[in-house]
């Protein structure tokens, strides 16, 4: 079995989070979601589990984080294309995502920085290693 990532996170608004990260390009499994979770499929191996708070709370061993007010973390997903991260952003500011700070162009790599409903912290990034920099 390959190996799978699942990012667990918890939101005030289920269905809003549900509808943001849509827009963002990812897709519902409704096998493993119910009425407070729902699993996001980024890729093959990459999953994102929106939870209610209460049911986030059942997992967690330490209250959870205002991530309103403070970074929690910071996930990051690579694109093939300047043009597909930015019409992901679109697509993300359109279902109400905030873009805290303008594009980073790091010359090989550009990248783009949103907040969902709840402060998760997003960068989406173009890398063209024919452009990174050699010793």
């Amino acid at each position: 079995m390959a190996k799978q990532i699942f990012i667990n996170l918890a939101v005030k608004d289920l269905q809003k989070s549900m509808d943001f990260y849509t827009a963002l390009g990812f897709t519902n499994n409704p096998q493993f979601s119910d009425e407070s979770g729902k699993c996001m499929v980024w890729s093959e191996n990459i999953f994102l589990m929106i939870m209610t708070h209460e049911k986030f709370a059942g997992f967690a061993t330490k209250p959870i984080a205002d991530t309103k007010s403070k970074l929690a973390g910071l996930f990051s997903l690579s694109l093939d294309s300047v043009d597909e991260m930015n019409k992901m952003m679109e697509n993300g500011l359109k279902a109400g995502g905030i873009e805290p700070h303008e594009v980073r162009d790091m010359g090989f790599m550009q990248q783009r920085t949103i907040e969902d409903f709840d402060g998760h912290t997003w960068e989406v990034f173009f890398m063209d290693m024919s452009k990174f920099p050699t010793q």
